[in-house]
């Protein structure tokens, strides 16, 4: 017997971690200002890049002797132009507890070839950031978007470390708190919490980081690309709006109305409570049901953006094909979009939960989550 579908639908069903819903107020006016072609070094460009770098700083608190700039290649581009251009100079803590992080041990190691020490946690926990040297740089992401596992707080960063500290925040910028005092390289891209559109990332640098590419050349050769300093002096005009290569004024007038929007809901503080909110409605669910739980295994570590599920019930042999099953449903009832595990990850969910998701979708998702596992679990117990 068919079970019965829950009478209430998402308004949106958008829960992909990235690239991820647009802000609930977006249509495609929100692009009728955008100067569609026009140099990106016109006047008019030049002021709605510096406009993006600015306002950036405004919401995120970015202190101002630290420099903004927007890169190619989203998350990706920043982080890996960071790594190239800063490390060398000393061994790097290498760290990771998902995926990316995984990535950027691979760019270290083999890649670059730096002195490395490497630090991996399995998905649900977190590497012990107590245990590294940071006299020697740090590589680590914040939250991790494919694991659902995030730093709760910085304080485990000593004031006074000799290294350089390169954090991928690019699915906690503009969700959580990010103790600028204690990151010299921060790096997100648009496509995250403020549902950007991809392939423009954002590289923040500390005066620190600034005085590294002053005194350090690293011994392998640099891509034009990734160039960020000139006859031993920062290329200044990549972090007031004269970017590297071209960037889409139509993604940076899509940038501008998500900024915008940001502020009309509270700026960085009304952010974190719309991801809090949409977080702990997830949470709450799994408190009242045994088949589903965080895949975050510290509750104080749980990502309020990438929230990531595992069901629990041991019966279930092929855990990958009855969460693809689950999501599939889902899709096809236009309940939700994209909420399948990472390819890397273990088998499960993943619901996006940033600022541009409305509480009441989540909310009205979670019934539906609820209708699939029961109608899959029962099928599969017919089948036996």
């Amino acid at each position: 017997m068919a079970l019965l579908k829950p009478a209430t639908r998402p308004a949106n069903p958008r829960f992909s971690s990235g690239p991820c819903a647009k802000p609930p107020t977006w249509t495609l006016d929100a692009l009728k200002d955008a100067p569609l072609g026009r140099s990106h070094r016109a006047a008019v460009g030049k002021d709605k890049l510096k406009a993006a770098i600015e306002t950036t700083r405004e919401i995120l608190g970015v202190p101002a002797d630290y420099k903004i700039g927007i890169v190619p290649a989203s998350d990706t581009g920043a982080y890996e132009m960071a790594m190239w251009n800063l490390l060398g100079d000393r061994p790097v803590e290498m760290v990771a507890w998902e995926s990316f992080g995984s990535g950027w041990v691979t760019d270290a190691v083999k890649q670059l070839q730096v002195e490395a020490t490497t630090h991996v946690a399995d998905y649900g926990k977190i590497v012990d950031m107590a245990d590294l040297n940071w006299d020697n740089d740090v590589c680590f992401t914040w939250n991790g978007t494919t694991s659902g596992v995030r730093l709760p707080n910085g304080d485990v960063i000593p004031a006074d470390r000799a290294g350089l500290t390169l954090c991928d925040a690019t699915s906690a910028a503009f969700a959580m708190d990010l103790p600028w005092d204690k990151l010299d390289v921060t790096t997100f891209s648009w496509q995250k919490v403020l549902g950007g559109e991809a392939a423009h990332g954002i590289l923040i640098l500390s005066p620190r980081a600034v005085a590294r590419l002053e005194s350090y050349t690293p011994p392998w050769p640099l891509p034009k690309i990734f160039r960020l300093t000139k006859g031993g002096k920062l290329i200044d005009g990549i972090f007031t709006g004269a970017t590297i290569n071209t960037p889409s004024m139509l993604c940076v007038e899509d940038y501008l109305f998500a900024l915008d929007w940001a502020k009309s809901v509270g700026g960085l503080d009304g952010l974190k409570a719309r991801a809090a909110a949409n977080a702990q409605a997830i949470w709450d669910f799994c408190e009242d049901n045994d088949w589903i739980e965080n895949l975050a295994e510290d509750p104080a570590t749980r990502s309020v953006t990438s929230v990531c599920l595992k069901f629990t019930d041991p019966t279930i042999e092929d855990g990958a094909a009855f969460a693809k099953a689950i999501a599939k449903r889902l899709e096809s009832e236009g309940i939700a979009l994209d909420i399948g595990a990472y390819r890397d990850a273990p088998p499960g969910l993943r619901v996006w939960c940033g600022g541009t998701v409305e509480t009441s979708d989540i909310a009205a998702m979670l019934p539906w989550l609820d209708w699939a596992y029961r109608t899959e679990f029962e099928a599969l117990a017919q089948a036996a």
